[in-house]
């Protein structure tokens, strides 16, 4: 599998997000992500462990995920 990167997101009511698209047209979970991210398939952003314990994602960007368009 070619290294893919995170190209818009989709966000719940709250604004959370909830899932991404890859640039191979693919849209996965936020805990499909962090698993890809993991595993090195995809690139661009990194996993950050929280003070609760939790992973996130982070991008390498000073704008984050803020950037990104939405999938829908």
């Amino acid at each position: 599998m070619n290294e893919e990167k995170l190209v818009a997101v989709q966000r719940n009511y709250f604004g959370d997000i909830i899932s991404f698209q890859t640039s191979e047209g693919r849209i996965i979970s936020y805990r499909k992500a962090l698993q890809e991210v993991e595993q090195g398939n995809i690139v661009g952003v990194e996993i950050i462990e929280q003070q609760d314990g939790h992973l996130s994602l982070e991008t390498q960007s000073a704008d984050g995920f803020d950037q990104y368009p939405t999938i829908y």
